[in-house]
């Protein structure tokens, strides 16, 4: 087997070809401003689910029970589902966290009177305290998140963000 050592090789490749390969290596490494956001938005979000996930445990639930709790303190008597679609959640699995909040005494399920087949979705008295425990935990948790940011800051990024959202809703219902 013919063995080529680095420098040999090196020597033996035509400038053109270095030319080429290092333009196109600068262009791989060279990251665009709007490339480099999309990274950190998603690193961003998946961080801040993952810590979200983590604090829930200290109230006994998880950041999907958190969620629809807060939803539904924010639009109570929601069709399941309508709260699923704002949830970007599968019927199904919203149905099996509905399940676990009914048992745990929080959310209750009512008979839509316009439409038997459906249900709508209200919070017991039961889940005032632990809505109470939730907004502790949301303001501990996005105060450590926020931390060295002003309210300046936090506006223009949350502008910025509700536009990115726009866009990719009016791209997703375009087809696009």
């Amino acid at each position: 087997m013919l063995k080529l050592d680095p420098l040999t090789l090196a020597k033996a490749t035509p400038a053109y070809y270095k030319e080429a390969y290092n333009k196109r290596e600068s262009r791989l490494t060279a990251a665009s401003p709007s490339r480099e956001l999309a990274f950190a938005l998603h690193d961003v979000a998946r961080m801040l689910r993952t810590y979200s996930d983590h604090r829930a445990r200290e109230v006994h639930m998880t950041r999907a029970q958190w969620a629809v709790l807060s939803k539904l303190r924010r639009s109570e008597g929601l069709k399941q589902c309508e709260l699923a679609d704002m949830l970007d959640l599968a019927p199904i699995t919203l149905a099996r966290l509905i399940d676990k909040l009914t048992a745990s005494g929080l959310v209750e399920r009512r008979e839509d009177a316009a439409d038997r087949r459906a249900n709508r979705l209200f919070l017991t008295p039961d889940a005032a305290p632990a809505l109470t425990r939730l907004d502790v935990l949301s303001d501990d948790v996005l105060g450590r998140a926020l931390n060295g940011l002003d309210e300046a800051t936090i506006t223009n990024l949350r502008t910025g963000l509700e536009r990115i959202r726009s866009n990719l809703k009016h791209e997703l219902s375009c087809g696009g």
